[in-house]
C-alpha cells in the first residue's frame, strides 16, 4: 500500500483549514496550533519562537493559512503588529525550523489577500501582475508573500504558490455573509457608504478547491487571485441577500462617516473595493463551481 504524502497546515481551526481538510483525504494531514487537542496536532508559539519540530517529520507540503482576523478588532498599533506577525513571523518560524533540520519540501502554499492591490474603488480590474497598493493591508500582503517567497529563494521548497483571496462567502457565523444576513433578517439591512464599492468575493467551496488544485498540479507556482469570475457591488450583494430572504430594504445607506467613527481604519474594508481578475487561475484549468453570485447565495442561504 502506497504511503500517503504528509501535508502540514497552519491556521488549524479556521474555516478554510477545516473545509479544505475534507478535500485532502488522500493525504496524511497535520496541523500547527496554539493548543494541541488531537494526535495529529502540534503546538507552536510565534511570539516565543517555538515550534514542535515533530510536526515537520516527513512533511512534503505546507499550506500556510495562519493569521489573526483582519476585521475582528479596531486597528490599533498593537493590533496591526499582531495581524502582521501572525502571518509573516509564523512563516519565518517554519522556514527557520526547516533550515535547522536541513529539510526540504516539495510545496509551500501561502494564503494572501486581494487587499494586496489596496482598498480603492475604481474602474480598474486588478491582475496578478499589478503593483501593490499603499495602505496597511497591501503592506501586510506584500510582506506575507515575501516571507513565502523565501522558501523558494532559500532552496527549502521546490515551488511556492500564493493565493490572493477575496471575501469568502460561507455559513460561518464570523463571516461577512452571515453578518449581512443577520442584519437583513432583523429589518436593518442597508447598503454601506455609496454601495458602489466592489466586493471581490468567492464561495468557500471554490476557495478550498483552488488550494487543492494548485497543490495537485505541480506545474503551478507564483501568485493567483482567488475570486469569482463575476463582479458585484456592496449594493448588489445586499439587495440579492434581501431578495433571497424575502425581506425588504427600506433604510437609507449607512453614511461612511458613521462607519469610520464606529470602526476606525477598518472601515476601509467596508467602504472601498475593486474588481479583481480570476483569469489567471481559470487559464490554468480551474473551473468555478459557483461563478456567479446567484448560485453562490442559493447554496449558502
Amino acid at each position: 500500500m502506497e504511503e500517503k504524502e504528509i501535508i502540514l497546515i497552519t491556521g488549524a481551526h479556521g474555516t478554510v483549514a477545516n473545509q479544505l481538510s475534507t478535500l485532502l483525504k488522500s493525504y496524511s494531514l497535520r496541523y500547527l496550533t496554539r493548543k494541541k487537542t488531537k494526535p495529529n496536532e502540534y503546538e507552536w508559539d510565534i511570539e516565543k519562537q517555538y515550534l514542535d519540530t515533530n510536526a515537520l517529520e516527513g512533511v512534503k507540503h505546507i499550506i500556510h493559512l495562519a493569521g489573526a482576523g483582519i476585521a475582528d478588532e479596531r486597528w490599533s498599533d498593537e493590533r496591526k503588529k499582531v495581524i502582521l506577525s501572525s502571518r509573516v513571523d509564523s512563516a519565518k518560524l517554519i522556514l527557520k525550523a526547516l533550515k535547522d533540520r536541513n529539510q526540504k519540501i516539495l510545496t509551500f502554499i501561502s494564503g494572501s489577500a486581494s487587499g494586496y492591490y489596496g482598498n480603492t474603488t475604481s474602474d480598474k480590474i486588478y491582475k496578478e501582475t499589478d503593483s501593490k497598493g499603499n495602505d496597511f493591508l497591501s503592506e501586510v500582503c506584500f510582506q506575507w508573500e515575501s516571507a513565502a517567497d523565501e522558501f523558494l529563494s532559500e532552496g527549502v521548497a521546490d515551488r511556492v504558490v500564493k493565493i490572493r483571496t477575496g471575501i469568502s462567502l460561507s455559513k460561518n457565523k464570523k463571516g461577512v455573509l452571515y453578518k449581512i444576513k443577520k442584519m437583513v433578517n432583523y429589518y436593518v439591512g442597508a447598503c454601506l457608504g455609496s454601495g458602489k464599492q466592489y466586493i471581490p468575493w468567492i464561495h468557500i467551496d471554490d476557495l478550498c478547491s483552488i488550494y487543492k488544485y494548485v497543490l495537485v498540479n505541480e506545474g503551478l507556482q507564483g501568485t493567483y487571485n482567488a475570486v469569482a469570475p463575476s463582479y458585484t457591488t456592496n449594493k448588489d450583494l445586499t439587495i440579492d441577500i434581501a431578495r433571497k430572504l424575502n425581506k425588504p430594504l427600506f433604510l437609507p445607506n449607512v453614511p461612511g462617516f458613521i462607519l469610520r467613527w464606529l470602526f476606525g481604519e477598518v472601515s476601509t474594508l467596508l467602504l472601498e473595493g475593486s474588481r479583481i481578475s480570476s483569469e489567471k487561475i481559470r487559464a490554468a484549468g480551474f473551473t468555478f463551481k459557483y461563478p456567479d453570485l446567484d448560485s453562490a447565495l442559493d447554496s449558502l442561504l
